[in-house]
């Protein structure tokens, strides 16, 4: 019985094994080889160069300032988009006023809330970068016609053409096209929570806040770890790489000021056409989202609490 029922687990899983092996293991691999090599990415002709581009890579001033923002992102986008996410949910399904027959209600039409919310995530990232490049146009964009319409035209300021404004710029685009997927993520949560723990600690005088932090925070704790390496995964790859790209001056620009690793690996690799110079970044790329990854994991650890 046994024998037969370890026969069938390995028949099950040996074919998507095999995919993933083929489809996701050995394109890191390839990466990895091409990283030591001068390939063109269109000749077939190359040579070992060995550790040439890794030495290249970290003399590089753009990869510096494209890791700089890199970070920064994966630091700063769960942090907020998280944070954002858990307070809308919170008080939609908490927050109401309390009513005849029930210690903790949600706000009235919350179904409606959560559709706005969750709204952004049926756009493609693409087209919601294309608006946000016009909404921060400085010649009749949103943003500065509105300004111009309180009285403000004089501080009207080039929103992607100022680089100490364009990272922040786009990092409010990624927010805003995030957090509603998680509000509704973490609203599904709460509602799962008994009522009875809100209801005790709500006896007991705790606050709002308190039931917050002793009660909803522990007991949804897997799910924020899980969206908070997500966040960082989607800062470092593709839905930055995408933003920055549609979004920003050159792009990328203006002066690297929102050069991304993503990005840099692009433009290496079909713009410059030194494939073999943008694998060895993508590795750098990969190390940086392992660590990441690895970081929050460890640090996020904690006892599992079940209910």
């Amino acid at each position: 019985m046994q024998h037969g029922k370890y026969g069938f687990i390995v028949g099950f899983l040996s074919l998507p094994l095999v995919l993933y092996g083929v489809f996701v293991i050995w394109p890191f691999i390839q990466s990895i080889y091409y990283s030591f090599t001068d390939w063109t990415g269109l000749s077939p002709d190359f040579k070992m160069v060995g550790f040439d581009n890794y030495s290249r890579m970290f003399q590089d001033d753009v990869f510096w300032k494209s890791l700089e923002h890199s970070v920064l992102y994966v630091l700063l986008l769960p942090l907020v988009t998280l944070g954002l996410a858990l307070f809308f949910a919170f008080m939609i399904n908490v927050g109401g006023r309390r009513r005849k027959g029930a210690a903790i209600a949600g706000v009235r039409g919350s179904g409606f809330y959560k559709i706005v919310y969750f709204f952004p995530q049926v756009l493609s990232i693409a087209i919601v970068a294309l608006l946000f490049r016009f909404m921060y146009n400085p010649n009749g964009g949103v943003l500065n016609s509105t300004l111009d319409a309180v009285g403000l035209g004089s501080i009207q300021p080039n929103w992607l053409g100022d680089p100490k404004l364009a990272l922040w710029c786009i990092a409010a685009v990624l927010v805003w096209s995030q957090v509603g997927f998680y509000v509704v993520l973490f609203s599904a949560g709460m509602a799962s929570i008994p009522k009875e723990f809100y209801e005790a600690a709500l006896l007991d005088g705790a606050s709002r806040i308190t039931t917050f932090f002793k009660v909803t925070l522990p007991l949804l704790w897997d799910t924020v770890q899980s969206g908070w390496v997500y966040m960082g995964i989607l800062a470092l790859g593709a839905e930055a790489f995408t933003v920055v790209q549609i979004m920003s001056v050159g792009p990328g620009g203006p002066a690297y000021s929102t050069t991304v690793l993503p990005l840099y690996v692009y433009q290496a690799a079909f713009r410059d056409g030194q494939a073999g110079y943008a694998t060895t970044i993508g590795v750098g790329l990969l190390a940086v989202t392992l660590v990441f990854a690895a970081i929050v994991m460890r640090l996020g650890r904690r006892e599992r609490l079940e209910f």
